[in-house]
């Protein structure tokens, strides 16, 4: 039996992932990656090769589309994640779900910490589980430590849907995916959730489907 190829060191293997240009291949639930956890990033990728990888996460996530997507993601074990929501959604959703726009931000090493006792569930998907959606009670506010891309401090607190898309690309890096956390009797199809349960909040499809919020 041939002897297994050794994987390439990191730098050599986002150049080879970065090359073809355009959106990068995104990962799918089951692959390893999505589980294995990520360690502290200490500066493994030069400045120029950082900043293109950065650039391809940013490219990823908007054609996806989605609001912010995880190395993991792309099948690299980087604690890095980018996020951005320019939240096209209308008042009544907006001021349910606290959806307000999110500029493009780089988080490096993030973690966050509740901030007061609040909860709140809502539908909430990911791009690495295609064609789904589930409710998911998380933290209504938190706060975020970490860097951005130039080692800059990050120190700010999140509310409403912004803490949701924090705390959610954080758990990739901690090799966690939404259902971990999701009540598994809310999974619905895309397509369904869109036809049943496209109200603000999911009090309905609670109620329907049998299963309680926060």
């Amino acid at each position: 039996m041939a002897t297994p190829r050794p994987r390439a060191p990191l730098a050599e293997r986002i150049e080879e992932l970065l090359a073809p240009g355009g959106p990068l291949p995104i990962v799918a639930a089951g692959d390893p990656v999505l589980r294995a956890g990520v360690a502290r990033y200490d500066g493994e990728l030069e400045p120029a090769l950082l900043a293109r990888f950065v650039e391809a996460l940013r490219i990823t996530m908007l054609a996806a589309p989605g609001v912010g997507l995880a190395a993991p993601q792309v099948g690299v074990e980087l604690r890095i994640a980018v996020i951005e929501d320019p939240a096209p959604v209308p008042d009544e959703v907006r001021l349910a779900r606290g959806r307000v726009p999110q500029p493009f931000r780089v988080l490096v090493n993030p973690s966050y910490t509740q901030v007061g006792s609040d909860r709140a569930a809502f539908f909430e998907g990911c791009l690495s589980v295609p064609g789904y959606q589930a409710v998911v009670a998380r933290h209504a506010e938190v706060r975020l430590t970490g860097e951005d891309e130039r080692g800059r401090p990050l120190d700010e607190v999140f509310t409403g849907w912004p803490a949701r898309i924090i705390q959610h690309e954080t758990d990739h890096l901690d090799g966690l995916l939404y259902l971990d956390r999701a009540e598994l009797r809310s999974l619905s199809s895309n397509q369904t959730a869109l036809e049943r349960w496209a109200q603000p909040t999911p009090t309905e499809a609670a109620s329907a489907l049998d299963f309680p919020l926060p």
